[in-house]
C-alpha cells in the first residue's frame, strides 16, 4: 500500500521543472526556512521600526545606564538613548551595506569569471593571475590600508569645500569601496570554474554554429545556468560583508556616532565593561542580533546550495 502511494508521488515530481525540484528540497531543509522567516520578520521590523519604537535612536536625554525595563525594553547606553532603537537603526546600516556590498561584489565577480572562462586563452590567464595576486594580500591588511588612505584625501577636500556634513556618506562609500575590493574574487573563480565546464556543451555549440555572438552566449545560454551558484554564493557573501563591516566599525574605521551600525555599538558596549560596573545590555544585544542574523544567512545559504545541488536527490 505504501508502495501504491509512494509511487504517484515520485511520478507528480518528474513533471516538475530543475527550479521546482528545488524548491520543494529546501522547503524540507527546516534550518534554511527558520532563517527565512527570521530575515524577513527582521527586515519587516526593521522598516517599521521608526513608527513601532517610540523613541529617537539620536536623541540624548539624562536616562544614562538605564538596564532593561518596561520602559526601555533593551536599556539605555552612556547617552541616554534607547538601545533598542539603535539596534533597529544599526540594523538598517548593516543590512543595506551588506546587500548592497554583496551584489556589487557578485556583479564583478561574476562579469570577471564568465569572460575569463568564455573567451579563454591569454585573456583567461591574464585575468585569473590578477584574481591569484589579489588573493594573497592579507584582506583585513589592505582593506584598513585602502579604506584609511582613502578617507584622509576625500575628507580633506569635503572640509576645504566646506560639505563637511557629507561625511557620513563618505564613509559608507568607502566602507563599500574596501569591502568590494577583494569580495569578489573567490565568485570569480567559482563562475570561471562553471562557465569552463559550459562553453563547450551542445546548446553552446548550436548558439555558435547559428551565429550568435560572445555577449549573446553570455547572457542567454551560460550565466542563466550558473544562476543558482550566483544566488547560492550571494546568500554566503552577505554575512561576510556583514562581519567585515562589524569589524571595520569595531575598529573605528567604519560607522562612526551619532550613526550606529551593530558593529560601533558592540565596540560602544565594550568600551563601557569594566570591573566595577557591566553594563550587560549595551554588548549583549547588539552581538545576538548580529550573530542570529550571520546564523540566519547561513542556514539560507546551506539551504540554498544543497537544494540546488543536483546530487541532493529530486
Amino acid at each position: 500500500m505504501n508502495e501504491l502511494v509512494a509511487q504517484p508521488a515520485a511520478s507528480s515530481q518528474q513533471h516538475l521543472s530543475p527550479n521546482q525540484k528545488a524548491w520543494l528540497r529546501f522547503k524540507r531543509n527546516r534550518p534554511a526556512v527558520i532563517g527565512t522567516w527570521f530575515l524577513l520578520a527582521l527586515a519587516l521590523l526593521v522598516v517599521l521600526s521608526p513608527w513601532i519604537i517610540p523613541y529617537n535612536p539620536n536623541t540624548l536625554t539624562d536616562a544614562q545606564f538605564q538596564p532593561p525595563s518596561a520602559q526601555h525594553w533593551f536599556g539605555t547606553d552612556v547617552h541616554g538613548r534607547d538601545l533598542l532603537a539603535r539596534i533597529f537603526a544599526g540594523a538598517r546600516i548593516s543590512l543595506l551595506v551588506g546587500a548592497i556590498g554583496a551584489g556589487v561584489s557578485l556583479l564583478i565577480g561574476v562579469l570577471w569569471g564568465a569572460v575569463a572562462g568564455y573567451v579563454g586563452g591569454r585573456w583567461d590567464s591574464f585575468m585569473m593571475r590578477s584574481v591569484d595576486i589579489l588573493y594573497s594580500m592579507p584582506p583585513v591588511i589592505f582593506v584598513i590600508v585602502l579604506v584609511t588612505t582613502l578617507e584622509a584625501r576625500l575628507m580633506g577636500t569635503l572640509v576645504s569645500l566646506h560639505h563637511e556634513n557629507w561625511t557620513w556618506l563618505v564613509r559608507i562609500f568607502l566602507l563599500l569601496v574596501g569591502l568590494c575590493s577583494l569580495s569578489w574574487l573567490t565568485t570569480a573563480r567559482i563562475v570561471r570554474g562553471q562557465v569552463l565546464s559550459l562553453r563547450n556543451r551542445q546548446f553552446v555549440e548550436a548558439s555558435r554554429t547559428m551565429g550568435a555572438g560572445t555577449l549573446r552566449i553570455l547572457r542567454w545560454h551560460i550565466l542563466p545556468n550558473v544562476l543558482g551558484v550566483v544566488i547560492v554564493y550571494l546568500t554566503l557573501t552577505v554575512p561576510a560583508i556583514i562581519l567585515y563591516e562589524s569589524f571595520l566599525s569595531y575598529l573605528g574605521l567604519g560607522i562612526q556616532p551619532p550613526m550606529a551600525s551593530w558593529g560601533s555599538l558592540i565596540a560602544e558596549g565594550a568600551n563601557q565593561m569594566n570591573p566595577i560596573h557591566i553594563y550587560w545590555w549595551l554588548l549583549a544585544f547588539p552581538a545576538a542580533f548580529l550573530v542570529a542574523t550571520l546564523l540566519a544567512l547561513n542556514f539560507v545559504g546551506d539551504g540554498l546550495r544543497d537544494a540546488w545541488d543536483v546530487r541532493g536527490g529530486g
